[in-house]
């Protein structure tokens, strides 16, 4: 049984590398999505201050201090060089005469893109000018003169509301950039490839008569069953180890400490998922119906599972239902692994689940397998 097994798994694998659609979304889109998907989340959740260069005139007055030394709190603040930069902030001539005149100024803040930190540009930059604005108040209703002096004796007075911080256990840095597309990706285009090209086959194949000639033949159903997941076993293990190494060639991607528990993590998956695909194809009754279903069902669990951004910036509760998914098992393990500095052992539980869940998925297909 285990030589037809082989032997079927051998040349059904070759018949799947052989098609140009499997070609396409195995190698090329992959990089595609990693770049894209990398390039715009890069930085996005990343803890770093970000960069803000700030342009100040020479007559600007204490008050333009005031407020670059609040934006520090929040920016690291470059002193404008001419050269172009991504944010930068713009106080206009004789700020403080003005403000301290009551005549409205406007700061002008100038950025490069909008993606997803514009509005916590926003934020950060209202925050500090009205707090200054509030300073500014508290001097000024104090009937003393406005002044420089006056704004440092304001900040060395004891706050009437203050804020306990404790240390409530390791900071998780949570992945962003490449760190975050190439996994995700990964895992994401590996179900997709074996729920459309994987599942689609075996429902060609039943349509044109193969799977009956193969009933005819000397083989058994499990050697048939068995070299059909061998096949899609295959694809998905070269599709895995393909995005692992240009990941880790083009975008520098490292997979942390524990790699050979990664690459487990990573055949546990691909063995899930081709035993998926094949009970998608074992019920679908067309080729447009399975491959329909395979792209909604492939990019649903995508999203949910957090392969298109890291799910833990998402509520709890969000977390907790990717967790109900194949892709949110793999995804928060590699997490833990690649990221977070867990242990091993800390992912045996997602390793146990994704092995019980493909052998009895497997089982279903083996009792179920439909040659016509």
């Amino acid at each position: 049984m285990f030589r037809d097994a082989l032997y079927l798994a051998r040349m059904d694998a070759a018949h799947l590398l052989r098609r140009r659609e499997t070609i396409v979304w195995t190698f090329v889109m992959p990089i595609v999505f990693f770049y894209f998907i990398g390039t715009i989340t890069r930085g996005s959740f990343a803890s770093a201050k970000d960069n803000l260069e700030v342009s100040v005139p020479a007559d600007a007055g204490f008050l333009a201090d005031r407020l670059v030394d609040r934006l520090g709190r929040q920016y690291n603040v470059i002193r404008a060089q001419g050269a172009p930069a991504r944010r930068r902030l713009s106080i206009p001539a004789g700020f403080t005469d003005s403000v301290l005149a009551g005549k409205p100024m406007k700061i002008r803040f100038d950025r490069t893109g909008e993606d997803m930190t514009a509005d916590y540009d926003r934020v950060r930059l209202y925050r500090a000018v009205y707090t200054m604005l509030a300073d500014l108040i508290v001097v000024s209703g104090e009937n003393t003169k406005v002044s420089k002096e006056a704004f440092e004796k304001l900040a060395l007075e004891p706050r009437t509301l203050t804020l306990s911080v404790q240390s409530a256990g390791k900071r998780l840095e949570i992945p962003t950039g490449f760190e975050q597309s190439v996994p995700g990706t990964m895992v994401m285009f590996t179900l997709l490839v074996l729920f459309t090209a994987g599942a689609v086959t075996l429902t060609m194949e039943r349509n044109q008569g193969i799977l009956r000639r193969l009933a005819s033949s000397p083989m058994s159903r499990g050697a048939v069953v068995l070299g059909k997941w061998g096949a899609r076993m295959s694809l998905g293990v070269i599709q895995i180890a393909f995005a692992m190494i240009a990941g880790t060639v083009l975008f520098h991607v490292r997979w942390g400490p524990n790699l050979p528990m990664v690459v487990l993590v990573l055949l546990a998956y691909g063995s899930l998922a081709a035993v998926l695909g094949m009970l998608l194809g074992n019920f679908g009754r067309t080729e447009g119906q399975v491959i329909g279903m395979g792209v909604i069902a492939s990019n649903v669990l995508a999203g949910l599972g957090g392969c298109w951004w890291p799910i833990e910036i998402t509520p709890l509760w969000t977390q907790r239902l990717a967790l109900a998914f194949p892709t949110g098992w793999t995804m928060d393990a590699l997490h833990k692994l690649m990221n977070f500095g867990a242990s091993p052992v800390s992912v045996l539980p997602h390793l146990c689940v994704m092995v019980v869940a493909a052998v009895s998925a497997g089982y279903v297909v083996a009792r179920t397998f439909r040659f016509q």
